[in-house]
């Protein structure tokens, strides 16, 4: 009898104890999941920090790319037209009419062709209009700016410029990685021909740049801090979830595949 009455008094010591540690551990976990939660949100919300502070980042650098390529456009073409239409005027000879006016007509000629250059250049000066129209007609409008310099033989397939799609953000960084890399060619490659496709299937955003320049060592380069800018172009594809394929060997070009989900 005494056994049975301390088995039971055992039995109703533990439904104690379980009744009693049930709620602590309930307390426990709930206190648990809101830390988590909190982290988590806190954890989200530093990312969108971090992306929405990357993106101004990047359109200052968008836009402070376009103001360099404008102040070399205007200085070596507009002032160049500007200065051969200055030294036409000055040597019109107004008693010989007939050259007089064909220099006229040719000063002319020059203004109204320095105007349209204006105009076009006009139409960068506002950051948002780089991307408002998509970024096949961003990629159009640095490709231009390429092959203005006169110095790459150009292959261009640019299969966006009547993408129907946009994503701001992600358009601009897309930009300025087509800058970054247009810049290291043109600062590092000594390239003769560049080779450029853009594409959008299955809903990813292909874009692939290849040089035949002197080509580098890619883990020799990336293992580099400042290295061509490589490193830099790899943070802002793992901002946008991208993918980044890059082929290079001395002496023998480079070549950089970005995939990336669009929109």
């Amino acid at each position: 009898m005494q056994n049975e009455t301390t088995r039971i008094a055992f039995l109703v010591a533990i439904a104690t104890l379980i009744f009693l540690l049930v709620p602590v551990f309930l307390i426990l976990y709930i206190r648990s999941y809101n830390r988590h939660k909190k982290n988590h949100f806190l954890e989200k919300q530093n990312m969108q920090q971090k992306f929405e502070s990357e993106i101004l980042q990047t359109r200052i650098e968008v836009q402070d790319q376009t103001m360099q390529s404008i102040a070399a456009e205007l200085h070596d073409n507009v002032g160049q037209l500007l200065s051969l239409t200055t030294l036409t005027l000055n040597s019109v000879n107004l008693n010989d009419g007939e050259k007089a006016k064909k220099k006229i007509d040719n000063s002319l000629a020059l203004v109204n062709k320095s105007i349209k250059e204006l105009r076009e250049l006009a139409k960068l000066l506002h950051g948002e209009q780089l991307v408002e129209n998509g970024i096949g007609h961003a990629i159009d409008q640095e490709i231009n700016w390429l092959s203005k310099a006169g110095k790459y033989e150009l292959e261009v397939n640019n299969q966006l410029i009547d993408l129907q799609i946009t994503s701001p953000d992600k358009d601009l960084i897309i930009l300025r990685l087509l800058q970054e890399i247009i810049n290291n060619i043109i600062k590092h490659a000594h390239a003769k021909h560049i080779q450029i496709n853009a594409y959008l299937e299955k809903n990813v955003l292909h874009l692939k740049v290849a040089e035949d320049g002197i080509g580098f060592d890619p883990v020799e380069m990336k293992s580099k801090k400042s290295g061509m800018g490589l490193n830099s172009i790899y943070k802002r594809m793992e901002m946008i979830n991208g993918k980044l394929v890059l082929n290079s060997a001395p002496e023998e070009g480079t070549s950089l595949t970005i995939e990336i989900p669009y929109p």
